[in-house]
């Protein structure tokens, strides 16, 4: 990548940032990690890429895998799976519970609320017997859309993360990029199922309807917060990756290892809090916005515009005074063709606490490759400048 145009002299409202502290942070989880996804920059990393057993969070990828089946038309939310008596001996009390029966069946999108609200582990297997029709069979789909997802420390041998001889394993920063599909990729399910507060499934020896609470500690607590997933065991300790979005801003945070179930209620609270108040976003730019102009190689036009492809912003601290600078980079003469919005070139911008924080920019047009002669006409008009 080469530095193009100086945002400062491009842009005059982005002009050279007064020095502004990192807000610091000490965590009592022995892993925690927070991004803020309005800019992609991360506020806060510790130890965020060791693999650790995931515990339940390990059911936030059977959630997504189905979501994008449904995106996709290949699974409905009214389709029923059957609760098999094999299936239900195994799980009908192991650990947390949608208290399925045996032979009971159930839609998917009663499992999904047994999965996400209740951590349910035979909602997930059940899920999984659906849709692939074996457990091993549907971690097959975890792992192959953790690949997709580039979840480069994660491995999935279990639907509901139930402790497997460390064969299935995550890291903070995958849980992270995982969470982030899934709000970003199937925003609607996302909504629909992360911020249920409760659900109610099963019947008591006397006949009662059995309601849990989602276990979620930043639901209630922190404002904006809507998702995601606990877990715990006795190897994993107590964790949580949780999002919350406060005026268009969203964060995701992940803790992991602590000691306690009030522990991991605190932490994440205060880890959220934390995220949210010493930090702000500035915008910067508008989407659709032309930032700078990118040479061309072999194509029919000599360049070609750079353009943001959504609302651009930057997160700073809160005590910064909220000036910016920033140079567009990318690797050229870029080589056509190009396809209209195709990411060429990235915004670098320093908030001015020493930490720069990349953004994308696309081609505002499309730049088709020149033939022979279109390659002499370009030639010709580069030599009168």
């Amino acid at each position: 990548m080469r530095p193009f145009l100086p945002f400062a002299l491009a842009l005059p409202f982005l002009v050279s940032a007064a020095a502004a502290s990192t807000p610091s942070y000490t965590s009592n989880a022995p892993v925690a990690y927070m991004i803020d996804l309005a800019s992609g920059r991360v506020l806060y990393d510790r130890d965020s890429n060791r693999r650790i057993p995931p515990a339940s969070m390990a059911k936030m990828m059977t959630a997504h895998v189905a979501f994008k089946l449904i995106k996709d038309g290949k699974l409905r939310l009214d389709q029923s799976f059957t609760m098999r008596p094999e299936t239900w001996r195994k799980w009908h009390s192991q650990g947390s519970t949608m208290f399925l029966a045996a032979n009971e069946q159930v839609t998917v999108e009663n499992l999904l609320h047994g999965i996400v609200t209740l951590s349910g582990n035979d909602a997930c297997v059940v899920l999984a017997e659906g849709i692939a029709g074996s457990e091993e069979a549907f971690t097959d789909l975890m792992n192959a859309e953790a690949k997709r997802l580039g979840l480069t420390n994660s491995h999935f041998g279990t639907s509901n993360g139930w402790p497997d001889e460390g064969r299935t394993y995550v890291s903070a920063r995958d849980l992270a990029v995982l969470a982030r599909a899934s709000v970003e990729e199937t925003p609607d399910l996302y909504k629909r199922f992360y911020a249920t507060t409760s659900f109610t499934w099963g019947k008591t020896m006397g006949g009662s309807d059995i309601s849990q609470a989602n276990r979620n500690p930043i639901l209630g607590k922190i404002a904006g917060a809507d998702g995601l997933k606990t877990g715990h065991t006795e190897e994993a300790g107590f964790g949580f990756t949780g999002s919350a979005e406060q005026s268009g801003r969203r964060l995701i945070m992940v803790v992991a290892g602590l000691p306690t179930f009030n522990g991991r209620i605190d932490e994440s609270a205060r880890f959220m809090d934390w995220g949210f108040k010493a930090w702000r976003l500035r915008p910067l730019v508008k989407k659709g916005a032309t930032l700078a102009q990118a040479t061309v190689q072999g194509g029919w036009a000599r360049s070609v515009d750079l353009v943001a492809p959504r609302d651009l912003a930057a997160t700073i601290p809160a005590s910064a005074n909220g000036a910016v600078r920033g140079k567009v980079v990318y690797s050229g003469p870029i080589k056509a063709p190009i396809a209209q919005g195709q990411e060429i070139a990235r915004l670098i911008v320093d908030a001015g606490d020493g930490q720069t924080q990349s953004l994308p920019l696309v081609s505002g047009e499309a730049v088709p490759q020149a033939g022979f002669f279109g390659r002499l006409w370009t030639g010709f008009l580069s030599l009168f400048g």
